[in-house]
């Protein structure tokens, strides 16, 4: 049983660092549960204090992530419509063969199209929104990427 944990954790923390770029997975939440099946193996006993610790990392990290996409995008003048194009682009990206860049250069295009056809922006206002919606997306990844890479490392760290 014990075993069987341990390979759990490893799938989830992998599919929490899949979870960063792919909007289907929650990432944090993913490497936290890691966390849990890690310290549930035996392998590791995390103490309540960490637990609670990035338990708290983790849903402040999911917030953020939730609400830095249409924050970003409106601050740089955008509409709802530049943040939900941003979504689309970034999900139409993954389909693109650019591994790595589809998701970055559709979610850009996806607001950038959005903010111009629904919300009828000029040009350059639907460039801003759009470079608003690529940061939240860049930023929103980054975050969401160090939370659960430091889970990672507290668990390997921990098992070492």
């Amino acid at each position: 049983m014990e075993v069987t944990l341990l390979i759990l954790s490893v799938v989830c923390a992998l599919l929490g660092v899949a979870g960063c770029v792919l909007p289907v997975l929650p990432g944090p939440p993913l490497t936290y549960l890691a966390m849990w099946l890690l310290h549930w193996s035996g392998y590791v006993v995390f103490s309540t204090a960490e637990l609670v610790v990035w338990a708290v990392v983790m849903v402040v990290v999911s917030v953020i992530d939730f609400l830095l996409t249409p924050m970003m995008t409106r601050r740089f003048g955008g509409s709802t419509a530049g943040g939900w194009g941003s979504l689309v682009g970034m999900i139409a990206g993954f389909f693109i063969p650019m591994p790595v860049l589809g998701p970055v250069v559709g979610a850009f295009v996806g607001a950038l199209i959005a903010e111009k056809l629904i919300s009828n922006k000029s040009s350059q206002e639907a460039m801003r929104a759009a470079v608003g919606s690529f940061l939240a997306f860049i930023v929103g990844t980054g975050v969401k990427l160090m939370a659960c890479v430091g889970m990672i490392v507290a668990g390997v760290v921990a098992v070492l």
